[in-house]
């Protein structure tokens, strides 16, 4: 089931440095147990990415990035007022009226807010016609461009209903979707809810059709709820057992995706309380996908430092190489709930390094991701542009902690950054194809899923000892562009220019 996966130059192993964070804390009562998500984008034009943080109860935050090229990481925090609202969970970065500034998505305990880019990071408040923030207790948020629209379709996912007189426990809300139709956003919910903590479209059948995963926390739930895919016909619904999809109950807390095998099709790794799982697509043209053997060392069920035995809580996942050795690793961001006497106070961020036979190694420790806060949402992203991707942690009612990747002897690497005309300028439900001569990389441009907040930007390939490839780009409306061929070691604008691509370095 697991192809061995085969190396660049051999790696003596990641290695990241903290470096100084403006002060943060997420905070909060309940509501805010969960969420305190990060969203990573560039919002002022110079290439490095901001961070926007939620506070809980505390004020979100925009810290505008001021590090040098290649350099030590530095943040100012210069949060316009807009942006200075308190009740925030998290938030996704998105261009909604693709003219070319990203948008911001928050989400709240209260009223979900859209917040509409401008130049030099400024922000106004935007309702798009249609477009309801209501008074829930959002924790989970995704967007794709169906076909034919001028705007992305939105997903909220919901948590505990706190209108509810029976609740906490058993009383999930229902989910919302926003469509556009004929100038405006209508709303259509999603039940059953089974309090969401994450939810991502993808387009698992390389169909052109974006379907919604969602992970959903059994601790609200109890009995009666599993994870969910929705398929997204005129009328969505759940996709069945008889159509190959396979209950899963767990306390879902994140999604990360992606095509571990090389085969074009989503792997995906969903965190919980007590064991994460790395699932395998085997399902051809059916939604199946089974988990991964205990010997692949992915389950991060306890902590491996800190000298608490108890099961580990995972919170926000994500996909990423960072070694550059061509193989993706994963990272997840740990902490207890609060102050669950069943799970693990001490719980250390994994860092799970995959091995040329496809195994992945902890390496948390050794790399300086150890962190024992109480980690929430998180990113991995290069934040220096120096071809290495660093890493970002939320924690409750601890710091946010910055790390700079100082690995030695890292491998090539190549970032692609999608560009088409409006609408869906960044090309949203792409797949990016990298030819590296014995595999092909495939990479879908997405938007959601990790834990309550999510990146927008290039994307980022680790190429080994590969110093040259052969790119090409499967476009949202399913036109394949020609092969062209790239050189590692650049930041590449891949612009739309019918069949061929305009490709241009920065």
């Amino acid at each position: 089931m697991v192809a061995a996966l085969l190396a660049g130059a051999a790696q003596a192993g990641p290695l990241f440095a903290p470096q100084p964070a403006p002060a943060h804390s997420y905070d909060g009562g309940w509501e805010h147990f969960v969420g305190g998500g990060v969203a990573v984008f560039d919002c002022n034009g110079d290439r490095l990415p901001e961070l926007f943080v939620a506070g809980g109860s505390n004020p979100a935050q925009l810290l505008v990035n001021r590090s040098p090229v290649g350099g030590a990481l530095r943040f100012d925090a210069s949060t316009p007022a807009p942006l200075a609202v308190t009740g925030v969970t998290g938030a996704y970065p998105l261009d909604i009226d693709s003219d070319g500034h990203l948008d911001l998505v928050i989400l709240r305990a209260g009223e979900n807010l859209v917040m509409r880019g401008g130049a030099d990071c400024s922000f106004r408040r935007w309702n798009p016609r249609g477009f309801n923030g209501g008074d829930r207790w959002t924790t989970a948020f995704s967007a794709t461009w169906e076909s034919g629209r001028a705007r992305p379709t939105l997903a909220f996912g919901n948590y505990v209903n706190r209108d509810d007189p029976d609740g906490p426990f058993g009383t999930c809300d229902d989910n919302q979707l926003f469509r556009p139709k004929a100038g405006r956003y209508r709303e259509t919910p999603l039940h059953p809810g089974f309090c969401a903590l994450s939810m991502l479209f993808i387009d698992w059948r390389r169909s052109g059709r974006a379907d919604l995963r969602i992970s959903n926390d059994r601790h609200y739930y109890v009995r009666g709820g599993e994870e969910q895919l929705w398929a997204m016909e005129p009328n969505p619904r759940l996709y069945t057992a008889e159509e190959g999809w396979r209950s899963y109950a767990l306390w879902g807390m994140g999604i990360a995706s992606r095509d571990l095998t090389f085969d074009g099709r989503p792997e995906v790794f969903l965190t919980s309380m007590g064991d994460q799982r790395l699932q395998f697509f085997t399902g051809d043209d059916a939604p199946t996908w089974e988990d991964a053997p205990y010997a692949l060392g992915t389950t991060a069920h306890r902590p491996y430092t800190g000298g608490d035995g108890r099961p580990s809580t995972g919170w926000h996942a994500a996909f990423g190489d960072v070694q550059n050795d061509g193989l993706d690793d994963i990272f997840v961001a740990k902490g207890n709930v609060q102050q669950m006497p069943d799970a693990a106070m001490d719980d250390p961020n994994n860092l799970l390094v995959q091995q040329p036979d496809g195994r992945f190694v902890e390496m948390g420790d050794v790399a300086g991701l150890a962190s024992l806060h109480r980690a929430r949402g998180a990113a991995l992203a290069d934040l220096n542009r120096d071809g290495l991707l660093d890493a970002v942690v939320v924690n409750r009612r601890g710091p946010l902690e910055i790390f700079r990747n100082v690995t030695a002897d890292a491998g090539l690497w190549l970032t692609v950054a999608l560009h088409q005309p409006a609408p869906n300028v960044n090309a949203v439900g792409a797949f990016i194809e990298l030819d590296l001569g014995d595999r092909i990389v495939t990479r879908e441009i997405t938007v959601g899923g990790g834990h309550a907040g999510g990146t927008a930007g290039p994307e980022y390939f680790g190429l080994g000892a590969v110093d040259r490839a052969r790119l090409r780009v499967i476009w949202p409306d399913g036109a394949v562009s020609d092969w062209a061929t790239v050189r590692a070691g650049q930041h590449l604008d891949v612009i739309r220019t019918g069949e061929a691509l305009d490709i241009r370095t920065y």
